[in-house]
């Protein structure tokens, strides 16, 4: 790996050289501000220099979580032929643009560096020259510490090792275990940030899901691989996190994927400045859905005892005007002819059979019924 990453080490060092010869001209060359500064330089040039593949990955990332029902899909339909389902997976990327590997191209663009920082760090640690790193150089890096512990010490060295570097075991291991309290909180932050307001609350995919293990999951893994990194390194990987946490909350706040919290926020915010420009016909819509809304009126309730004493007193209840109107003219259209028919028969209908007609020829009777 030496052999490989090797001009990777001259640029890093380089680098920080760079910017140790500036900052020494402010704090005293052999402190830990001269070099942590220095470090933390090296993040923020790395990290503009990749803004590009971050906004890549923002798109990337976008794209794949609308892509994920048609994914879905897919795999329930060739769910028993795998090849298949791959070819039209590959196709769909194609047709809409898509790349999976753009939403990890940060960090794959990074790690090289972040291996190059620990190897250099490294070196420091063992008392051997790097890079543009000359003895002078090392000797003064050796001695910088940040807030009493050095920069090449990882929390698992040794006490004997740590004193050789002027420093005590306490100092060491308080330092690094705030700092990788530090980077799991801000991790957990970032991903959090990303899951709560720039997600999609219509459409519900398992990259959801992915995303919520890995809110959960990163944090676990900084602490454990944490404490086998030098404290340089710590220092590098807390200032990356930091700049990304700042990053995503400025992308999030201007140019939010829609349909997410974070964009109807930021629609409310344009609309209150009258920045928003809304279309006419959903403008008429919206006011038009209101006014019925606040025209519509729902019928008292009354209690039973009411209901049920309004048909005695020869009132009708509020609640069913047209229930009881209808029931009680039917009523009344079915008593007018009784009343007629018992004024012009008399006494007569009474004594007729009920199995008998009026007026006409009359039923005959089963054999079976009774004479």
């Amino acid at each position: 790996m030496d052999t490989v990453l090797k001009p990777l080490y001259y640029a890093v060092s380089w680098i920080i050289v760079q910017f140790h010869s500036f900052f020494s001209l402010i704090f005293d060359k052999n402190s830990g501000w001269a070099w942590g500064l220095s470090i933390v330089s090296l993040v923020v040039l790395i990290r503009i220099c990749l803004i590009p593949l971050f906004v890549k990955q923002i798109k990337a990332t976008r794209n794949m979580q609308a892509l994920q029902p048609k994914m879905k899909a897919i795999q329930e339909r060739y769910k028993s032929d795998r090849q298949r389902q791959s070819e039209e997976m590959m196709k769909l990327y194609k047709e809409t643009g898509t790349n999976p590997l753009s939403s990890c191209l940060p960090i794959l663009a990074q790690s090289p560096f972040f291996i190059s920082l620990y190897q250099v760090l490294n070196h420091i640690a063992q008392g051997k020259t790097v890079g543009v790193i000359n003895h002078d150089l090392l000797a003064s890096a050796r001695e910088a510490h940040i807030f009493g512990a050095p920069l090449s010490v990882k929390f698992l060295d040794s006490a004997s090792k740590i004193e050789k570097l002027g420093s005590t075991v306490t100092d060491v291991r308080v330092v690094t275990v705030v700092m990788i309290v530090l980077m799991s909180l801000s991790q957990f932050y970032t991903q959090r940030q990303l899951m709560t307001k720039n997600v999609d609350l219509t459409v519900k995919t398992p990259f959801m899901q992915q995303q919520k293990m890995l809110m959960y999951i990163f944090p676990i893994m900084f602490a454990v691989f944490g404490i086998n990194f030098p404290v340089g390194v710590l220092v590098y990987w807390l200032t990356t996190n930091v700049w990304t946490m700042g990053q995503q909350m400025f992308i999030i706040r201007r140019n939010p994927t829609p349909g997410s919290l974070a964009y109807q926020q930021r629609q409310e915010r344009l609309r209150a400045k009258g920045k928003l420009k809304e279309d006419p016909a959903e403008v008429e819509a919206k006011q038009a859905a209101e006014a019925a809304r606040a025209a519509r009126q729902q019928p008292k309730r009354q209690p039973k005892a009411k209901r049920t004493a309004a048909p005695a007193t020869g009132q009708q209840p509020a609640g069913r005007p047209q229930a009881r109107t209808k029931a009680s003219s039917g009523n009344g259209a079915k008593q007018q002819p009784e009343d007629a028919k018992s004024k012009q028969g008399g006494g007569s209908s009474r004594g007729a059979k009920s199995g008998q007609r009026k007026g006409g020829p009359q039923r005959p009777k089963h054999p079976s019924s009774k004479k």
